[in-house]
Formats: structure tokens, C-alpha cells, sequence
């Protein structure tokens, strides 16, 4: 099975590959705002277009020349990617880059032949540990020191810039065996939330990570005051700015560790994992102003989306229950259910019905195991079901 698989790599340039990437990275964000503005003038502009223009904007800037060919295309590509998120309604209307946001740009690799030897653009080396991108020379790496050969097909690389350390994520195809998914009844069910990050079926509580994050941003508070007081354009301002970014690196850094270690202990244990399937957007926007931080703290998405790959690559499944199920309102025990217990701030609760006393998140785990079985087995039935026709088939046929 032939997948993309991406790998980062920390990149240690020396002054002259500083310069060259810092050249770089100012490119991306010139052509990005430079049709971004041509676009607001007059809207009907079309992609292709721009990428068309390209060769007269090198005439009028001279020192595009010394950039990557690429670098410009893939602006025009970042640009639309933004215009097309933005009229699906996944994000807001595309705004100018400035100097200080997260500075990126990317190439793609480029292969040809000749007497018989290919030839690509972009290298990884990890004998000697160093990576060659085009017009720069090879640059020192560190990571992935578990592998000696890098003998993968390189699709494109992404340069990042982050607080004042460059990064390079090298996006491969790579050819990977996935387990085929055997049928199991190892399964369980989990609730997400705010207060416990996850409560599993089981009754195992994984709790967020509040005080290593609280104090963080008890730091990151101190530092914005103090940007807001800094002069604009001074050096000492630029140095709050890169202090920021590597304090909300360290933030994304921790939450991200945390959660790759809960998903695979879950999925070491389990064969079959039910979530729900949660709007995180609308939650933010529609509900109480004093969760819309902690909602937004737990990146419910981007653990569901782990989820999803993290089982795909161990031959698992994933499904997801009804965005709109009652998971919290339903008493497991009798299944009757109670729109008195919607307020969030009812931990515990005693079923009208049955008067059985229900724990709001370990119940919703079991209502999601229980509901999420169902799309499960209903799977489980379509596929025996082709599996039957198929031997029915070579049947008439012999």
C-alpha cells in the first residue's frame, strides 16, 4: 500500500544558508500578498493566471532570479488553497502575511535521467546527516536517528522558520504493509471532553495536561503585555516576538507528545475505537464563552484525526457516532433518556426512570460503545454479505 508519510527534520544552517532561506521565506510571503492584493482589485483573477505572470514579475524584480523557480507557483497554490478553505467556510478570508507570523515556503523534488543515473533535486543524506535543496548547498540535519539509508521517493519539501529554528518536513510515498483488520470484539468506546480529556468504556480517565499548560500560558500573558508596550520596528520587540513563538512551540510541542502517547496505548489495547463525531468549530462559536479556550486547548480534531491515521496504519478501525446523539442525556442502564442533565456542570445524575445513579462521562462512553457497535456490526453484516455473493458467483461459474 503506497502511503504519504512526512518527516521533520531540524536544519542547522550556517550564515550564508540563513541568508539564502531567509531570502526564501520573504519570497513566499512577497508573491502570496502581492497577488493577494491583485486579487482584491479585481476579483475575477484567475490561479492559472498568476502563475503565467510569474515570468514578468522576475523581470520587474531581479532578485527573484536567484530563488527557486518553484517557490512562486506554490505561493499562487498556498493562495488558492486559502481562497478555496475560505468559500468552504473552513477558515477566514485570506489576510496579508507579515514578517513576524510562521514563515514557510515549499519546493517539489525533481527527478531526471541521464546515461542511465537519475537525478533529483532535493537529497537527504543520513550517513553524512545533511539535506540539499535547490540553490542551497547541503545543509547539517538532525533526526530520525534510528534510520541509516533514506531511500524514499521525495515528493516535496516544506522549509519552516519557527522561533528562530528552521525545520524541514520532507513529504514521501513510501510503500507500507497495514495488517489486514481481523473481525474483534476488543473494543471500546470514548467520550471527549473538557474537565477529562478522555474516559474510555472501560472506566480509565485520561486527564489534560491543566497545570504544565497553565503555566505556559501564565508566561505567555507576561510577554504579550510586555509586546504591547514594546516600540514597533525595534530590535527589542522582534526578540518578545521570537520568545512567543518559542513558548507556543513548547505549547504545541507538549500537547502533541501527550496525546501521540494516550492514542497509542488505547490502540495497543483495543482492536475497535468509537468517538464522536465532533464539530469542533461549532462548539467554539455556539457555546459558552468560558469553555470556547478549553475547547480549543484540547484539540479535539487533531485527536481524532490520529486516531484515524494511527488505526489505518495498524489495520484498526474507527467509527465515529452521530455528531447529534445524546450520548450524556441517555441512562445506560435503561436507555431512557434525560434532557435535564444537558447543563454540563451535572457531573453525577439519578435516573428518573430506573434510579440508577450515572457518572455523566463514564455513561456517555458506555452510550457511544454501545451506539457505535451498531455501525460496526452493521459493517461487519455488508461485508459478509459481498463475501457470500462473490462465492455464489465462482460457484455458477464453475
Amino acid at each position: 500500500m503506497s502511503q504519504f508519510k512526512t518527516y521533520t527534520f531540524r536544519l542547522y544552517p550556517n550564515n550564508d544558508q540563513k541568508k539564502k532561506l531567509n531570502s526564501f521565506l520573504g519570497t513566499t510571503r512577497f508573491v502570496y500578498n502581492h497577488y493577494l492584493e491583485l486579487k482584491e482589485k479585481e476579483y475575477s483573477l484567475n490561479f492559472k493566471d498568476m502563475k503565467k505572470d510569474i515570468p514578468s514579475l522576475v523581470e520587474n524584480y531581479p532578485w527573484m532570479k536567484e530563488v527557486d523557480s518553484i517557490i512562486p507557483r506554490c505561493a499562487i497554490d498556498n493562495l488558492e488553497n486559502a481562497f478555496t478553505r475560505y468559500f468552504n467556510n473552513l477558515g477566514g478570508k485570506p489576510k496579508f502575511k507579515k514578517h513576524s507570523s510562521l514563515c514557510s515556503y515549499r519546493t517539489s523534488c525533481i527527478r531526471r535521467e541521464h546515461k542511465d543515473k537519475e537525478y533529483q533535486n532535493i537529497k537527504v543524506d543520513l550517513i553524512n546527516r545533511t539535506i540539499k535543496l535547490p540553490k542551497i548547498s547541503e545543509i547539517k540535519i538532525k533526526g530520525y536517528r534510528n534510520l541509516t539509508t533514506f531511500d524514499k521517493k521525495i515528493i516535496n519539501v516544506t522549509v519552516k522558520r519557527v522561533a528562530g529554528k528552521y525545520y524541514a518536513n520532507v513529504l514521501v510515498s513510501e510503500d507500507i504493509e497495514v495488517p489486514s483488520f481481523k473481525p474483534s470484539l476488543n473494543m471500546v468506546g470514548i467520550d471527549l471532553g473538557v474537565k477529562t480529556l478522555m474516559t474510555t468504556s472501560d472506566g480509565e480517565k485520561i486527564e489534560n495536561i491543566k497545570e504544565q499548560l497553565a503555566r505556559y500560558e501564565h508566561k505567555l500573558k507576561g510577554l504579550n503585555r510586555w509586546l504591547a508596550r514594546s516600540k514597533k520596528g525595534s530590535k527589542n520587540r522582534e526578540k518578545i516576538i521570537i520568545k512567543i513563538q518559542k513558548l507556543n512551540q513548547k505549547i504545541r510541542n507538549a500537547k502533541k507528545f501527550y496525546n501521540n502517547i494516550m492514542i497509542n496505548k488505547i490502540l495497543k489495547e483495543n482492536d475497535v475505537v468509537f468517538l464522536e463525531n465532533l464539530k469542533t468549530k461549532e462548539m467554539i462559536e455556539n457555546g459558552a464563552s468560558s469553555l470556547a479556550k478549553s475547547i480549543s486547548n484540547s484539540n479535539f480534531s487533531d485527536i481524532i484525526n490520529k486516531f484515524k491515521y494511527k488505526a489505518k496504519m495498524l489495520g484498526k478501525k474507527v467509527y465515529q457516532v452521530s455528531t447529534y446523539f445524546p450520548s450524556s442525556q441517555i441512562c445506560y442502564s435503561c436507555g431512557s433518556r434525560n434532557e435535564k442533565v444537558k447543563n454540563l456542570s451535572v457531573r453525577k445524575w439519578k435516573c428518573p426512570n430506573c434510579h440508577n445513579v450515572n457518572e455523566r462521562d463514564i455513561n456517555a462512553s458506555l452510550n457511544i460503545l454501545e451506539e457505535g457497535m451498531k455501525l460496526y456490526f452493521k459493517d461487519l453484516d455488508k461485508e459478509m454479505k459481498l463475501y457470500l455473493e462473490n462465492i455464489d458467483r465462482e460457484l455458477k461459474l464453475i
